[in-house]
């Protein structure tokens, strides 16, 4: 067997940059190259590796966290079909990465993370920033990592490498079992060489099939389907991730079966289809909620059912509803006592097109959705309508950035009052053009990862929609970007603190406690003092960025314009309402426990209420 003698790191980047994956024929290579801050740890191992292996390009990042999310971002816009790598050096380095570990592996999303580790050999301890036990040895900080990853290794001898490498690939290759893939090498075996043998290093194509469905449990399907009165669909990410937007789009005008989307399904269907309902769930529209009390079936598509698509169990009112799920891991596909078709959304939809036959839904039944999907559109546009009051609102800074982007621009947002506003209101003319991280909801997502959805489509713009609280959690990414002239459009919104918790806040009777950016008042102890005397326009320009701040809708579309024609990363300030314009519909709940006994008469008043609510949640056995 001929063998090539390298060190542990050297032959990890060597293994890495010869992966690709495959599917339906299109091949590409699997990591598009490696984030990281060097540390001890990692400096003298994985970072001598990258420094020799300039094909395999490294990008120095300001925040390990951050890292995982530009890779996340990157990987999402990609279809999970390449991602990154992401490596610290021990201790607080890695254990920042775990946030968004966690985030991405509740997404679905591949990324490889390699945090240095301690060494193996033990001889050296306590090192720097280690976390010593007195129960055992072998365990480090990167223990954590576990329950927040889809597979985790640590690779204590030079000889482990050669059958751990293959099971990462398997794991981040795997449409069902994607998510955070972490990778411990401690920082001495790191250096360590080794004679790999050279198949080791051979390009390998990594084919993701289109599983389908069990025959039998299609033709279930075909039935439950063919006997129904009112189905809906909910659209979940998976439709997106296995590009099944056109069957999607051939079923539905087949069947006349209405669509809703979640968060991750956005742009599913184009937002003018008669057949598209819109945002369903907590955050959904009128006719989106209407329909999914009244279903007697759901097909969910790629969805994992969040409490915000159920409006936590009181979405979907009809006593004998029924749920066939599509989906490709058997864990999501048997939600809700579903009838599961687990297996590859496009190839199951082509063959539901095929057996469903003549079936449509009632005539009336289509025209009421039509009718929904037009009426519900009018909303948006008064919605997106500028008033005369000074300062304007969250849905008309979304109206002006919806109505100047082209079709193929990506709106990117991920945590605050945004998103829901967004799911609502955002008219989706290409399915990759909403990019929201609501898996997690993750605030410090947003620069990061509209940095790698830039990576990914360089030539489509990039409107990261962000409150003041999400901008102050990571604003660090401006410089990457600089540094890697990937420019960015930032619409910072500022409302005065965290106005979605404080919405919250004052819906169960807490008077948004804790939630606004002011001094602490020192007559009465509490955070509710002048407001604080935050510069976010500086602040940004002081990264790099160029600025520029609105004061009113015309002054914001005149930067719009502006930015438009940047070359680097700009970002555009402008003060909002913290009052939102869309009320919830229908069943539109969110299940947030509210104190049962208190002495506030507007916590009382909100849990009666939350009382009434729970009557409409249910069990689906």
């Amino acid at each position: 067997m001929k063998t090539k003698r390298l060190t542990v790191a050297q032959a990890t980047i060597e293994f890495l940059k010869n992966q690709y994956s495959e599917r339906d024929g299109v091949e590409q290579a699997f990591f598009a190259g490696c984030f990281g801050i060097f540390g001890h740890g990692n400096l003298a191992g994985f970072g001598q590796a990258l420094q020799q292996n300039p094909d395999f390009r490294y990008y120095l990042v300001r925040n390990e966290q951050a890292a995982v999310h530009t890779a996340v971002g990157y990987a999402k816009m990609k279809n999970r079909l390449s991602t990154f790598v992401c490596t610290s050096s021990i201790g607080p380095g890695a254990t920042n990465m775990i946030t968004a570990a966690a985030g991405a592996t509740i997404n679905r999303i591949p990324v490889l993370l390699m945090p240095g580790d301690l060494f193996a050999k033990r001889q050296v301890a306590p090192v720097l920033q280690q976390l010593e036990s007195a129960i055992s040895q072998d365990i480090s900080v990167n223990d954590c990592f576990k329950p927040v990853s889809k597979y985790w290794d640590r690779i204590n001898r030079p000889e482990q490498l050669i059958t751990a490498l293959p099971e990462v690939m398997r794991v981040l290759t795997s449409p069902a079992d994607a998510g955070a893939v972490t990778l411990c090498v401690p920082q001495d075996v790191q250096a360590e060489a080794c004679d790999f043998p050279i198949s080791l290093f051979e390009k390998r194509v990594w084919h993701v099939a289109r599983s389908r469905a069990d025959i039998n449990a299609i033709k279930r399907a075909v039935e439950w389907i063919r006997s129904s009165k009112k189905p809906m669909i909910i659209a979940g990410g998976g439709v997106i991730y296995s590009e099944a937007e056109s069957s999607l789009k051939d079923f539905v005008h087949q069947t006349g079966i209405p669509v809703g989307e979640t968060f991750a399904g956005k742009g599913s269907l184009p937002y003018d289809d008669a057949h598209n309902l819109g945002a369903t769930g907590a955050t959904g529209t009128e006719g989106a909620n209407a329909i999914s009390n009244e279903a007697d079936l759901v097909i969910g598509i790629g969805t994992r059912y969040s409490d915000f698509t159920t409006a936590s169990k009181t979405a979907f009112q009809n006593e004998k509803v029924r749920f066939i799920n599509i989906n490709i891991t058997e864990f999501d596909s048997h939600k809700h006592s579903a009838l599961a078709l687990t297996g590859d959304a496009k190839a199951i939809l082509e063959e539901l097109i095929e057996k469903v036959g003549d079936y449509k839904v009632d005539q009336a039944y289509r025209q009421r959705v039509a009718d929904f999907n037009k009426s519900w559109d009018e909303k948006v546009r008064l919605a997106y309508q500028a008033d005369e009051r000074a300062v304007p609102s969250q849905a008309e800074v979304i109206g002006a950035v919806n109505n100047f982007s082209k079709p193929e621009d990506v709106v990117l947002c991920a945590a605050g009052s945004a998103p829901g506003d967004l799911h609502k209101l955002w008219r989706t003319r290409n399915s990759k053009g909403f990019h929201l991280e609501y898996g997690y909801s993750c605030m410090g997502y947003e620069i990061s990862g509209g940095l790698g959805a830039k990576m990914a489509f360089p030539e489509r713009e990039i409107y990261i929609i962000l409150g003041d609280g999400g901008y102050l959690m990571m604003p660090s990414e401006i410089v990457t970007s600089l540094q890697e002239g990937y420019k960015l459009t930032i619409i910072l919104i500022e409302n005065g603190g965290f106005a979605s918790i404080g919405g919250l806040s004052k819906s169960i009777g807490s008077e948004g406690f804790g939630t606004k950016y002011t001094y602490r008042n020192s007559e009465t102890g509490l955070i509710e003092g002048d407001p604080l005397p935050v510069d976010f326009a500086k602040n940004a320009e002081s990264l790099g960025a160029k600025v520029y701040s609105a004061k009113d809708i015309d002054s914001f579309n005149t930067a719009l314009a502006n930015s438009k024609n940047e070359n680097k990363t700009t970002l555009i300030h402008i003060k909002t309402v913290p009052e939102r314009k869309m009320a919830g519909y229908g069943y539109a709940w969110w299940d947030v426990p509210i104190a049962e006994v208190s002495n506030s008469e507007s916590v009382q008043k909100a849990y009666e209420n939350y009382v009434l609510q729970k009557k409409n949640q249910k069990y689906f056995l």
